[in-house]
C-alpha cells in the first residue's frame, strides 16, 4: 500500500487511518509457505511536530508444522508495528528514526520486515510438546516408545558399574 505522506507532513496534528490486506502467499518460512490467508494491516500515521508516527498492527494466521512433532498447526499472531518517520536527519547514526526521501511511502516492505523480525523462533502445537522419538519416530505425545536411550560414550564406564 502506498501511503501519501505529503499532506500528513505538511499539516501538524493531522492523522490518517489506513487498513488493507497484504498478500504474503509467496513468502517462505522454514521451507514452507505458511501465509495461506492475507495479512490484515490496520493503523494510523500522524504528524506530531514535523515527525510522523506510524502505528499499526498486523494480524494473520500461519499454517505451519510443529517444530517437535511435525503435526500441522494454525498459529494466530498479532504484530505491533511502530516507526517514527522523518524527512531529514541531524544525526546520520540515529537508527530509531526512519528517513523518508519521497513523500509517497510503500508500507508493504516495512510491514513484511517487521512481521518476519517478530516471528517466534519455534512453532509448537503445545508448550509441553514431547516431539518424536529420534530412533523409531513414534509421537511421544500419544505413546511412549520402547527404545533404549543411548549412553554418552564418555560415561560408558560409569554405566557398566550401574549394570553390575
Amino acid at each position: 500500500m502506498i501511503l501519501d505522506l505529503e499532506p500528513i507532513f505538511n499539516n501538524e496534528g493531522m492523522v490518517r487511518e489506513f487498513s488493507y490486506e497484504l498478500d504474503l502467499a509467496d513468502c517462505e518460512l522454514s521451507g514452507t509457505r505458511p501465509f495461506t490467508t492475507p495479512v490484515k494491516v490496520s493503523g494510523s500515521a500522524g504528524n506530531y511536530t514535523d515527525i510522523v508516527e506510524l502505528n499499526a498492527k498486523a494480524e494473520f494466521v500461519l499454517e505451519m508444522n510443529c517444530d517437535r512433532c511435525a503435526k500441522p498447526i494454525s498459529v494466530p499472531l498479532q504484530i505491533d508495528i511502530f516507526h517514527t518517520l522523518v524527512t531529514h536527519l541531524n544525526d546520520e547514526k540515529n537508527d530509531e528514526l526512519l528517513l523518508v526521501n519521497e513523500l509517497r511511502f510503500d508500507l508493504d516492505p516495512l510491514v513484511t520486515e517487521d512481521i518476519f523480525l517478530d516471528l517466534p523462533a519455534k512453532f509448537l502445537c503445545k508448550d509441553d510438546c514431547k516431539g518424536l522419538c529420534f530412533k523409531c519416530g513414534k509421537d511421544l505425545n500419544t505413546d511412549s516408545c520402547s527404545c533404549k536411550k543411548d549412553v554418552d560414550p564418555r560415561l560408558a564406564a560409569l554405566q557398566q558399574l550401574l549394570d553390575n
